[in-house]
C-alpha cells in the first residue's frame, strides 16, 4: 500500500508540473526579449541586470534562458514581445525585464523598483559643496565657478538645467547616439572623469553602474533631481518600472507578478550591486 501511495504521489507531482507548464507561453524556455548593448541594462553577453533578474526567473521557473535581442528604440516591442516565432508557434520573446511603469505598448506588472535621474561630479574638485542638487546653481554663483554641466538633448535634463538658469553653462550630448552600441549617459560619465566637464543629469542606473566601472580613477557624487510638476507638469524625475508581458496574458502576467513579489530581496541585491539608486 505504501509503495501505491508513492506511486500515485508521484504522479500527482508529475500532473501539477505539466499543468504549471502548461499556463506558460512556452514549456521549455523562459523567452527573454533585450536590448543587445545597453548595460547596465543588458547586452549579448549577459552582463546586466536585466540579465541577471532573467536568469534568477529562468531557475525559479525550471526553464532554460533564451533571448530575443533587439535594440531598445522604435519598434522594439513590435521586433520582439509582438512578434512570431521563426522557429515555430509562439513568439519570439514572451518577457521584458524593464519598461516604464505606465508603458501603453504591453501589459505591465506591479513596478518593481523605482529610481531617478542624477546629478553627478566628481568628489575633490569644483563641486564637493554641493550636497543638493538643487543648490548647484547658488553655490557655482556664489563661489564664481565655471562650470561645465553635460545634457543630453533628449530626455528631462535639459528641462531642469534651463529652470535651474544653467543652460549658459550646459554643454550639449546626443541622448541617443547613432551607435546602438554606445549606451547613452556613457560619454557624459567618461568625460566627468576625465575632466572635460564638471557636472551631468544623469539617468541613475547609468550613472551608478558606471560610477562602479571607473571607481579607480574618480570618486563620483550621485544627488538624486527631484520632481517638480508644479513649476512644469514635464518636470518629473523619478519613475517606477515594471515588467512587460502581451496584453490578454492574466495566467503569465500572473506568474511574473509572483516572481517579483517572492524575490523582492534578490532582486533588490542584483539592482544595488550595479549601483542603480533605488528610491523606495
Amino acid at each position: 500500500m505504501k509503495k501505491i501511495n508513492a506511486i500515485l504521489a508521484t504522479l500527482f507531482l508529475c500532473q501539477l508540473t505539466v499543468s504549471v507548464k502548461a499556463e506558460l507561453p512556452d514549456t521549455e524556455y523562459l523567452k527573454v526579449c533585450a536590448d543587445p548593448y545597453m548595460l547596465p541594462m543588458s547586452n549579448k553577453k549577459g552582463e546586466g541586470y536585466e540579465n541577471k533578474i532573467a536568469e534568477l526567473f529562468a531557475k525559479k521557473l525550471g526553464l532554460k534562458l533564451k533571448y530575443e535581442f533587439f535594440p531598445q528604440c522604435m519598434g522594439f516591442i513590435r521586433n520582439t514581445l509582438r512578434a512570431e516565432s521563426e522557429e515555430g508557434p509562439g513568439y519570439k520573446c514572451d518577457l521584458v525585464i524593464n519598461v516604464p511603469s505606465n508603458f501603453e505598448l504591453a501589459a505591465t506588472t506591479e513596478p518593481y523598483y523605482s529610481t531617478s535621474y542624477v546629478l553627478v561630479y566628481a568628489k575633490g574638485r569644483k563641486l564637493d559643496d554641493v550636497s543638493v542638487a538643487e543648490n548647484l546653481a547658488k553655490i557655482v554663483e556664489d563661489q564664481k565657478i565655471d562650470l561645465k554641466i553635460g545634457v543630453a538633448d533628449r530626455g528631462p535634463a535639459q528641462l531642469w538645467v534651463f529652470f535651474q538658469n544653467l543652460m549658459g553653462y550646459m554643454v550639449p550630448y546626443q541622448g541617443q547616439p547613432g551607435d546602438a552600441k554606445i549606451a547613452p549617459g556613457h560619454s557624459q560619465i567618461i568625460d566627468i572623469v576625465d575632466g572635460k566637464i564638471d557636472a551631468a543629469v544623469v539617468w541613475g542606473p547609468t550613472a551608478g553602474y558606471y560610477a562602479i566601472q571607473y571607481k579607480d580613477k574618480a570618486e563620483l557624487i550621485m544627488l538624486p533631481v527631484k520632481d517638480d510638476v508644479k513649476t512644469n507638469r514635464e518636470m518629473k524625475f523619478t519613475y517606477s518600472n515594471a515588467m512587460a508581458v502581451r496584453y490578454g496574458e492574466k495566467e503569465w502576467k500572473d506568474t511574473i507578478n509572483k516572481l517579483i513579489k517572492e524575490n523582492k530581496t534578490e532582486i533588490e541585491k542584483i539592482l544595488t550591486d550595479y549601483g542603480v539608486p533605488l528610491i523606495n
